[in-house]
């Protein structure tokens, strides 16, 4: 059985991320899964182990109280040094000898002359923007294999190395297809006029101006808002409007539910993202469903499943866009949404994983 340790920039949690979707799938394996501390004072590494499935094992990392970086030498050392000793000193305890090392995040490779492990492996989701060039070089150049969430991520990451595989982010299928199935009758909607979705966190940079001029132009429809809310700007008018309903954060399982209350799904750009080729995760979610969607995209952007989804480049397009959804004929769309869905689906994401570490002699 190979051993992981799993260095995750992520907490394991009920509505679960790329990372603990990805691991929580592979087979014939026994993982240490670390997830940073959520605050400075976080008490959390006190706690043990937490046994959330038969092979995995969840730790909270300590907190560094001063996070310093580079230029202060002796007191980021120290940190690392910290890290690293707890990490060492669980998976001692769990009788780990040379595991494989998964990494996240372009810090993790301060860790890495600090730790024992045989065989590295560095999964890029996102742009490090924010993060020294140099960090993520030398933990690609480091890595047996980088998988990379995007085509723009492996141009950035090629001249690091030369193994590096595509794996976008996936779908939990099953769940968000067994939802709204054909044959399943579904739950008389509570809401006036058709209703338009949008399920995930609601980030302070996400530009709502298209559902707020949407929601404007049209008070006989109704916007449905799903997820965790930070201090965006357009959630104050948002909730002013009859037509708009928020509803908090609810475990995964439960999502799908909410989705198939409505007529089109909806997705949104960050601002802080500009030209982000990583298709989220919410639209192999959406995709799974078969439902219309509705997506907006940046100026020079490829459109995401142009055959199946609608894109809008400004708010009047968005309106447009959500209008012919709403007369699809869906005999054909729907079926085609599906099968992406499925193609994207996470259990398939995890096959590859296993495939590509099983040829690189890392499983």
């Amino acid at each position: 059985m190979k051993q992981i340790i799993c260095l995750s920039n992520e907490p394991w949690s009920a509505s679960p991320g790329r990372t603990q979707q990805l691991l929580s799938r592979l087979k014939d394996t026994q993982i240490l899964y670390f997830s940073p501390a959520a605050r400075w004072n976080d008490p959390s590494f006190h706690a043990k182990g937490r046994q959330v499935k038969q092979n995995i094992t969840v730790y909270t990392l300590p907190p560094l109280l001063l996070p310093m970086d580079e230029r202060f030498g002796h007191f980021f050392r120290l940190g690392q040094q910290k890290l690293s000793r707890f990490i060492a000193a669980k998976a001692a305890r769990a009788r780990f000898s040379s595991p494989l090392l998964w990494t996240t995040c372009p810090e993790h490779v301060h860790l890495l002359d600090r730790l024992d492990y045989d065989g590295l492996v560095y999964d890029c989701d996102r742009e490090w923007d924010d993060l020294p060039l140099a960090w993520e070089g030398a933990l690609a150049g480091a890595a047996d294999v980088v998988f990379a969430a995007s085509s723009d991520l492996m141009d950035r990451l090629s001249p690091c190395s030369s193994n590096i595989a595509l794996l976008p982010n996936g779908g939990t299928y099953p769940l968000f297809a067994k939802a709204t199935a054909p044959d399943r009758v579904r739950p008389s909607s509570p809401f006036q006029g058709p209703v338009l979705g949008y399920a995930g966190t609601i980030h302070y940079d996400l530009d709502l101006s298209p559902l707020l001029y949407a929601a404007q132009a049209r008070p006989d429809w109704t916007f449905l808002l799903l997820g965790r809310r930070e201090h965006n700007p357009f959630l104050r008018r948002l909730s002013l409007l009859p037509n708009v309903v928020l509803r908090p954060s609810c475990p995964l399982m439960e999502v799908p539910e909410h989705l198939a209350q409505c007529q089109v799904l909806l997705n949104f750009l960050r601002d802080d993202q500009p030209d982000c080729d990583v298709i989220p995760t919410r639209i192999y979610e959406y995709l799974s469903t078969g439902l219309p969607i509705v997506t907006m995209v940046w100026p020079d952007q490829v459109e995401p499943y142009p055959d199946v989804i609608y894109a809008a480049h400004s708010p009047q397009e968005f309106l447009t866009a959500c209008q012919h959804a709403l007369e699809e004929i869906p005999s054909w769309t729907a079926p085609r949404r599906r099968s992406h869905g499925a193609a994207g689906a996470w259990s398939v994401r995890a096959g590859e994983v296993s495939h590509i570490l099983s040829v690189s002699g890392l499983l």
